[in-house]
């Protein structure tokens, strides 16, 4: 008798996995509201300028680089579950030495090169766990869900990011709301690191209650477990299908396949989605938007307002990602996306030159991220989890997510000094990115709904045999 597809089962563990995608949001947003008081804190008694500013707010992606590119021996060799605990672990550390970096060693109230780089090397462990979050969570619930709902449960994990992010808008809204600028500065910014530890703790404890992914434990040759797992997602026919088709694309030791055994196009293409995802300045908007919004005009606590609505925006939007991506498919969504950006970007760009500041700027930027959340937010994630190979697909990942998080860095890094310089070419740049993202999806991505990661394996080595590439 069919046993019958457990929804209830894949939702649960779905959500469990991408906790780690609400701690890579929580994480990575969380700098918005402190890194005013990060600057008055830390950078402006030591008399350092906008570059050790930059440095300092983005120093968490240097973290993210290093995760992403231990990502794929990680994951190959720890397991996908394991791996995330140990993410969940670096949150932790991160969230407690970020509020108190002075523990031990320094004195509080005593800013000091030696505590600014102790600030530092905790922003980057975690940024470590997001590097490893960013790509093992993708990877992991494109390895659990079953091909037609796999793009839906993918971009959940985008959601759970944008969620992450305005949890932490609110929680830090919260902290600063009513409170005087002085204890902001001195004590508030390390509330706001601090709350982190509650779903850090969360996400490591519902680790333990997750299996591992059939496809990892096929690779591993444990072939009961497997189908097990693949019996309770899929049903007990369907399973036998799916492992023979797994065991078919692991035959070769996974450790001993070449990363471009597939042709080198795919692994271009997860490089360039990754980069595009960076260059079109979305992180920029999310990691300054109290101080674009003040910019603007707008009171401290404004702000912060400003920046929950925008928070708000793009949940809403991730949600129609998530309800239309395997419907409508992964490369419409990236060309409407892209051409959405664009728009927006130009126009604040626009608005910028003319030297307007007000609602048609926030307007834009509300146009801006909605149609990064409905495009490029979820779907590079989904294309990422699902385009490489299974013999390759832990190191592809993490060169591709090592990519996604050096464009980041550099993106986010050189933004105040843009800035500095022209307001108006800063925007305009992204603008431009976005152009150009659309023109690559349409000449290089290939479509993937409703097919399963064998069988787009099966595509890249057509590719490959198509255009006589020799590797």
């Amino acid at each position: 008798m069919k046993q019958k597809r457990n929804s209830l089962y894949i939702f649960s563990i779905t959500i469990v996995a991408a906790i780690g995608g609400l701690l890579f949001g929580y994480d990575t947003a969380v700098i918005s509201g402190t890194e005013k008081s990060i600057e008055a804190y830390l950078i402006e008694p030591l008399g350092l300028g906008s570059l050790a500013h930059g440095a300092t707010i983005s120093s968490a992606l240097i973290g993210c680089i290093i995760g992403g590119i231990i990502s794929g021996y990680f994951a190959s060799n720890f397991g996908r579950k394991y791996s995330l605990i140990f993410a969940a672990v670096l949150f932790l550390l991160s969230a407690l030495g970020s509020a108190y970096p002075e523990f031990l060693f320094f004195t509080m109230g005593e800013p000091s090169i030696s505590l600014l780089l102790m600030f530092n090397l905790y922003r980057i462990i975690g940024g470590v766990g997001v590097g490893l979050a960013s790509a093992i969570v993708p990877m992991y619930i494109g390895e659990i869900a079953p091909a037609d709902i796999r793009g839906r449960l993918v971009s959940f994990n985008q959601f759970m990011i944008i969620f992450g992010m305005l949890v932490v808008y609110f929680v830090n809204w919260g902290i600063a709301n009513g409170k005087p600028l002085e204890w902001i500065n001195d004590i508030g910014w390390r509330y706001m690191f601090a709350s982190g530890v509650i779903p850090a703790l969360l996400f490591g404890i519902c680790l333990f209650f997750v299996p591992e992914t059939p496809r990892y434990l096929a690779i591993k040759n444990q072939d009961d477990k497997a189908l097990n797992i693949l019996t309770k997602i899929n049903g007990s026919l369907e399973a036998e299908v799916i492992l023979r088709e797994i065991k078919q694309t692991v035959k070769v030791n996974v450790t001993s396949e070449k990363l471009f055994a597939y042709g080198k196009l795919v692994i271009v293409v997860g490089i360039m989605l990754s980069v595009f995802q960076q260059f079109v300045g979305i992180n920029v908007a999310l990691y300054y938007a109290p101080r674009i919004f003040e910019s603007m005009g707008a009171a401290k606590d404004a702000s912060m307002l400003q920046t929950i609505v925008m928070g708000l925006v793009n949940v809403i939007f991730t949600i129609v990602a998530i309800l239309t991506v395997d419907k409508w498919g992964r490369k419409p969504l990236l060309t409407i996306g892209s051409i959405g950006m664009a728009i927006g970007m130009f126009g604040v760009a626009g608005m910028a030159f003319l030297n307007i500041i007000g609602v048609s700027t926030l307007i834009f930027i509300i146009i801006y991220t909605a149609a990064f959340m409905l495009s490029w937010g979820p779907i590079c994630w989904v294309l990422i989890s699902e385009i490489f190979p299974n013999r390759i697909r832990g190191q592809a990942v993490a060169i591709a997510v090592a990519a996604q998080w050096a464009a980041n860095y550099l993106i986010s890094s050189t933004y105040p000094m843009m800035m500095e310089y022209s307001s108006g070419l800063t925007y305009g740049f992204y603008g431009l990115m976005s152009i150009f993202s659309a023109l690559f999806v349409w000449k290089f991505v290939p479509e993937t709904k409703g097919k399963t990661l064998e069988q787009m394996e099966n595509e890249w080595k057509k590719n490959k045999v198509d255009h006589h590439e020799v590797v």
